[in-house]
This record gives structure tokens, C-alpha cells and sequence, in this order.
């Protein structure tokens, strides 16, 4: 009976360590840009609120979808922008983050927290870098 419960205890250890810190390890690797809150008083609040619940689970498509409706809801929001970015950045929406990301800093080109951001900088690095070729091809134009 003692060693029908010692297998048991064992096949459990192993279970647990071979796929509970695998995801640890796969969280950490993806370790998220944290997301920016919003003002009360805005009237994305709600959904940013929401999103960031999401984002911060690692749920990006319901994240996404919350921080999109925070832009439909406060247009002027350049932190809803930013998270959506951030949302769509996850889901591999590469070229629809890039420019969520350079809404986000025009509407507040002196929040730190937005212009300092490494991940809005590598998108709009490479935003500028295919933009080059096109005005070539184009003629400048």
C-alpha cells in the first residue's frame, strides 16, 4: 500500500515540474509592457480598466478588444491608444500597433511613460525604415 502511494506522490512531482514552471518560463520570456491607466474622469476608463485586467492575465485578444472600444470611447486618450497598441502588438497585428503607437505620441509627446517606451520605439524605428524604400520607389514623392 506505502509504495502504491509513493508512485502516486511521484507521478504528481513529476506532472507539477514538468508543466507548471514550462509556463512560468514561457510567461516570463513574453513578460508584457505594462499597461497605462487612464484618468477616472475619461470616458474610456471602464474599458481600459478591463483591458488592463486582461493584459495583465495575458489575455490579449479580450484585452485587445477592451482597450479598442477605450479608443472609440475617448479618441484624445493617448494612453488607451497606447494599450491598445500594446494588445495588438501581442496578437502579431504588427503594422495596426504601429500606428496606434504613433497616435498615442502625438496626442502626448511628453508623457514618459508613452515617448520612452522601448516597444513604441522599435515599431516606429521600423515604421521609418520601410517608409525609406517606398520613397524611392516612388521618387520621393
Amino acid at each position: 500500500m506505502r509504495t502504491f502511494a509513493y508512485y502516486g506522490m511521484a507521478v504528481f512531482l513529476m506532472a507539477a515540474f514538468l508543466f507548471v514552471p514550462f509556463r512560468g518560463i514561457q510567461a516570463a520570456e513574453k513578460k508584457a509592457e505594462p499597461a497605462l491607466e487612464v484618468p477616472a474622469s475619461s470616458p474610456a476608463a471602464g474599458h481600459n480598466s478591463e483591458g488592463i485586467k486582461h493584459y495583465n492575465m495575458g489575455v490579449w485578444k479580450d484585452a485587445e478588444m477592451h482597450f479598442g472600444e477605450a479608443v472609440k470611447a475617448d479618441e484624445k486618450s493617448a494612453e488607451a491608444h497606447y494599450n491598445h497598441a500594446l494588445a495588438l502588438d501581442k496578437l502579431g497585428m504588427h503594422k495596426e500597433a504601429t500606428a496606434e503607437f504613433d497616435e498615442a505620441l502625438k496626442l502626448a509627446p511628453d508623457n514618459k511613460a508613452i515617448a520612452d517606451s522601448p516597444i513604441l520605439k522599435a515599431h516606429l524605428q521600423k515604421m521609418k525604415k520601410m517608409e525609406k524604400p517606398m520613397e524611392k520607389s516612388n521618387g520621393g514623392y
